[in-house]
Order: structure tokens, then C-alpha cells, then sequence
């Protein structure tokens, strides 16, 4: 659970920022995004080699 301390004359929005930075940091949305769709493993391990693949061409551009 996150707990905010809100300080005695500190403005609301300023407190819902705190709020929202500490739930963004804990990463409870990208967990839930991640798993609202089930992905196979042999398809995330293909996915992963077709991204190392493709960052690999980049590096080569750029040198």
C-alpha cells in the first residue's frame, strides 16, 4: 500500500503528485499490462531475438 505524508498547508495536487511518481516507481501498471494477455514463451523468445536483432543492425549503422 502507498502511504503519502501530506504536510499541513501543502496543496492536494502537489500530494497527488508524490502519489502518482511513488506508484509509478513501484511498477504495479506495466505488471498489469503485461499480464492482461498471456504470451507464449516461444513467442517472447522469438520476440526478444528479433529485437536483438534489430538493435544490432542500429549499433552497426552507427558506427
Amino acid at each position: 500500500m502507498i502511504i503519502v505524508q501530506v504536510r499541513e498547508g501543502e496543496n492536494i495536487e502537489k500530494a497527488l503528485k508524490k502519489f502518482k511518481r511513488k506508484y509509478e516507481k513501484t511498477g504495479v501498471s506495466k505488471e498489469l499490462r503485461r499480464r492482461q494477455a498471456y504470451v507464449k514463451p516461444s513467442v517472447e523468445k522469438r520476440q526478444k531475438k528479433q529485437r536483438a536483432i534489430y538493435v544490432q543492425k542500429l549499433q552497426q549503422e552507427e558506427e
